[in-house]
């Protein structure tokens, strides 16, 4: 049964209406995951000869010692990105098939995913190193048994707790307070840690704990599924009362507030745009990784943190219009809905929150004023140029949005195409050029007015741009129309 399902999944893929966009994205996504298989296979060398060799110290002690951090990080990220297959799943549920088997491949599909199984390929290289370099080999594979085993369990955890937001955000609070406890010595995280994840190796019999974690939440995550699977019970969409609300103020701004309006509601009321809010906020942390490598302190890639740093909420946000609207956009098109309103809106509201991040990330410059400046003017760029250009890449985003469920998906088919691809060149690849060229010829003040001045150029002829942006929303107003309407 499980061979005819993973025969389904093939022709589903080959008989799809976009094959070569999804083809296209296989591609893009094959690329990645090699990249990052790569990344952790080099690891697993460079961690174990540079702590052996350079360190004089244990490997499997001090990998050991911080598997729990990489532990609570697996964790927080299976919580953002992972999700259960329902969708492939709904039509089979009408067919003379048990309902049991249909969820033990739902849990096993999980497994399939690259978030579940990328980080084995670190243990597994850093397994066969060790074996190869002195180590006990039934040792070491008890150790890789229980780590793997141990990782596993978020994928249960993930699915016990996927949409339970408050249980999230306490052991979220959980892991933010054991994590402050450790760096400040208080509770000794990281030596427990050590000890904990060694015994696998020193004492294998150890692996019988993970392994009855393992099976025990396998049977708790079958029956909390199996429990809800109908499709008018667990797998149907969840209504909630809606709520009126209104910024009165802002309606004396005309069409364009009653733009912003509606737009600053959906963002308080709806999950997805939620995870928009929290993602922009932490993206004006993103410039701690000049602390974490050498290549971030070099000019072009200072700028590329400057634009992410005071632009996150215009990226996440602004590439999305006018998916967010997908559920009612097709009748929009059949109302009187001036476009360059609609766009301007967005427009501001994108602004506004990157001129807050502008004032926000002022705290760099503790690190040095070099370092706020160049955020500082990446922030002007956004606002004069990136601003219109994000908003351009949006035009050619067909992919629909359920507003009131998580996304967790990367690559959908809709989203790719290789003009918002194109539109990367002015919105990243232009001011890191001339930022990172002007400051290597002319010094620090020429690079800052340069990126300075294309954003003043841009704000200038922002209208132009609005027309030449407003023709190309126009120019696919009916394949989006047709792509929000296709719920295949």
């Amino acid at each position: 049964m499980f061979l005819k399902f993973l025969r389904l999944e093939i022709k589903s893929f080959f008989r799809g209406s976009s094959l070569g966009i999804n083809m296209a994205m296989k591609i893009f996504r094959f690329i990645g995951i090699l990249y990052f298989m790569g990344c952790l296979a080099g690891g697993a060398f460079a961690a174990f000869f540079y702590i052996r060799k350079e360190m004089n110290l244990d490997p499997l002690l001090i990998v050991s010692k911080f598997l729990i951090i990489a532990w609570a990080i697996d964790l927080i990220l299976k919580y953002i990105w992972q999700e259960m297959p329902t969708q492939n799943i709904k039509p089979f549920l009408t067919l003379n098939i048990p309902k049991n088997t249909l969820v033990n491949y739902m849990l096993i599909k999980t497994f399939l995913s690259a978030f579940s199984w990328l980080n084995s390929l670190f243990f597994i290289t850093f397994s066969i190193i060790a074996m190869f370099n002195g180590y006990s080999i039934i040792g070491v594979l008890a150790w890789f048994m229980g780590v793997s085993l141990l990782f596993y369990l978020n994928n249960f955890i993930n699915i016990l707790f996927n949409d339970k937001e408050v249980i999230a955000i306490v052991i979220g609070c959980v892991f933010a307070a054991v994590g402050a406890l450790g760096y400040y010595n208080i509770i000794p995280v990281l030596s427990y840690s050590e000890k904990f994840f060694y015994l696998f190796y020193s004492k294998p019999y150890y692996i019988m704990i993970p392994a009855v974690l393992f099976f025990g939440l396998w049977r708790i995550c079958f029956t909390y599924v199996r429990k809800e699977f109908y499709l008018d019970q667990g797998l149907e969409a969840k209504k909630t009362v809606g709520k009126t609300e209104n910024i009165a103020f802002l309606n004396q701004y005309g069409v364009i507030g009653t733009f912003i309006n509606n737009d600053i509601k959906m963002l308080r009321r709806n999950k997805v745009t939620k995870g928009i809010l929290l993602g922009s906020f932490m993206f004006i942390f993103y410039g701690m990784l000049m602390y974490t490598s050498v290549v971030y302190k070099t000019p072009a890639m200072m700028m590329f943190m400057g634009l992410f740093v005071t632009g996150g909420f215009q990226f996440l946000f602004g590439q999305r219009v006018p998916a967010f609207d997908s559920s009612y956009y097709p009748l929009m098109m059949t109302l009187n809905v001036p476009y360059k309103e609609y766009l301007k809106a967005k427009w501001w509201l994108m602004n506004i929150v990157t001129g807050v991040s502008m004032i926000v990330a002022a705290f760099y410059a503790y690190f040095g004023w070099e370092i706020y400046v160049t955020f500082l003017v990446a922030g002007l760029y956004n606002i004069g140029v990136n601003s219109q250009f994000t908003l351009w890449s949006g035009a050619f985003n067909k992919t629909q949005i359920d507003l009131n469920s998580k996304e967790k998906r990367f690559g959908q088919k809709n989203s790719f195409n290789l003009k918002a691809l194109l539109l990367l060149i002015p919105k990243m690849l232009l001011p890191m050029a001339v930022f990172a060229g002007a400051k290597y010829l002319f010094g620090m003040t020429a690079g800052v007015v340069s990126v300075a001045a294309l954003g003043l150029i841009g704000f200038i002829f922002r209208e132009k741009i609005f027309d030449i942006i407003v023709k190309h929303y126009k120019s696919e107003k009916y394949s989006t129309i047709d792509a929000f309407k296709n719920k295949g």
